[in-house]
């Protein structure tokens, strides 16, 4: 399988996702919204392993395929999310979010070799990207709560649910975050020679990581609510810097992560 047929798969799958994300607030049937989530998932999931299998290695090489794997975590996780929270908003934010991103991948589908380059062809090169793919879901799910928690303090009611999920999300977005590096340091060992050279890409996962850390510190020591819940999306914008923008770096021209030229 390869892009060419990308069409057959995206376009059912976001009118499922999108009709998933509509019937969650205009019934009370659960389980249609549920049975549409799950099989826009599935068909989306179905070109992934198509396309793993046409081109002979992981889609995971540059930041079109990496869109891939975010639709399909953005929806899965939020399906999860939504199965045990029982918050809409969040099966509707996981279903528009990952319909963006599919249909990114349709007005501009992104062609690309089936051979990888020396470095990539390893053992680590699947999970390494895979964890952070799913981190980046979490904290795009943390960023929708923190506005509504924003919005709710405003007006006096404070959902502390709501806290909770956050809390939680950010942890679990956080450890895999983390995990990830550690899983990229240990291949930079393989590939290069050593664990951590400070590249911009780098550098700007260690801001980033420094940022969501600051914002657990300061969750436990109970700082100003609102402050601390502004500390997300400042926190998810240095994130899409390290995932996007630090390509477009002229710093960055050089870097061992710049793989898409």
């Amino acid at each position: 399988m390869t892009w060419n047929e990308y069409l057959y798969f995206a376009i059912p799958a976001i009118i499922c996702w999108l009709g998933a994300g509509v019937t969650g607030y205009l019934t009370d049937k659960k389980w249609i919204s549920n049975t549409l989530m799950i099989l826009g998932t599935i068909i989306f999931g179905a070109f992934i392993v198509g396309l793993w299998f046409g081109q002979q290695r992981p889609p995971l090489r540059t930041i079109g395929e990496t869109r891939l794997w975010y639709s399909f975590f953005l929806a899965l996780i939020g399906f999860i999310t939504y199965r045990h929270w029982k918050y809409t908003w969040m099966l509707a934010f996981s279903a528009i979010v990952a319909t963006v991103f599919a249909c990114v991948n349709i007005f501009k589908p992104e062609i690309h070799s089936t051979n990888l380059m020396p470095a990539l062809q390893s053992y680590w090169f699947v999970p390494h990207v895979t964890v952070y793919i799913l981190s980046y879901a979490m904290f795009g799910a943390s960023v929708i709560a923190a506005f509504i928690q924003l919005s709710k303090l405003g007006k006096g009611q404070e959902d502390e649910p709501l806290n909770q999920f956050i809390d939680n999300i950010v942890y679990v977005g956080f450890g895999f975050l983390i995990l990830g590096m550690l899983m990229g340091a240990v291949w930079a060992k393989d590939a290069w020679g050593h664990y951590w050279s400070w590249d911009p890409k780098e550098t700007w996962a260690f801001i980033t990581g420094a940022a969501y850390l600051v914002f657990i510190h300061m969750r436990l020591q109970q700082y100003h609510k609102r402050f601390v819940l502004w500390m997300l999306p400042v926190a998810f914008i240095l994130l899409m810097i390290t995932w996007i923008g630090v390509n477009y770096l002229p710093a960055a021209q050089g870097s061992i992560h710049v793989y898409s030229n």
